[in-house]
């Protein structure tokens, strides 16, 4: 599945020029991936989708653009409150042993380094949650943090995504 998400974010730069699943399925299986690895793709990214209109909708000062926007929320339906300083999130067991220690640390890391807001950290655990694997591997998290990134229409900074695609393994210590 995660070598579709890495294919699916390097040829379709900005999520907006995505084509619709059904499209995509069809070109996936023209490049050569196996029915399988783009089902499980396909849904994870249909998971991601939904998350991403949902939390655009909610967050404050947007308005939808055009026809695709998803509806208006209605008046009585409140915005996200920012996250307060003193707040903190607590993990559950179940996040904890499909993510695992190194997983959970690398998210800390990206929060606290201010380059991972609450609002896409929920999508980030979301996401990992949905992604097979216990424990997640760091380098799939990595993906389903830039895929994140991807469904806002964001690019990372150059340090961040330096750290999400660098590959520990070749790495020389001075």
């Amino acid at each position: 599945m995660f070598e579709v998400l890495v294919y699916v974010y390097e040829n379709y730069w900005q999520g907006d020029a995505c084509p619709e699943l059904h499209q995509l399925s069809r070109k996936l299986t023209a490049v050569g991936f196996e029915a399988e690895e783009i089902e499980a793709a396909l849904v994870w990214l249909d998971g991601l989708n939904i998350a991403a209109q949902n939390t655009q909708r909610g967050m404050p000062g947007t308005a939808p653009a055009g026809k695709n926007s998803p509806a208006p929320l209605p008046p009585a339906t409140p915005a996200f409150q920012p996250q307060s300083a003193g707040s903190l999130r607590v993990y559950s067991v179940a996040e904890q042993e499909h993510l695992g220690a190194q997983a959970l640390g690398f998210v800390s890391f990206l929060e606290s380094s201010g380059v991972l807001p609450p609002h896409m950290r929920e999508i980030v655990m979301d996401r990992a949650m949905a992604a097979p694997g216990d424990p997640l591997e760091l380098d799939d998290l990595k993906i389903i943090v830039l895929m994140v990134y991807w469904s806002f229409g964001e690019e990372p900074d150059a340090l961040v995504l330096d750290e999400l695609c660098d590959d520990a393994d070749f790495r020389v210590a001075h």
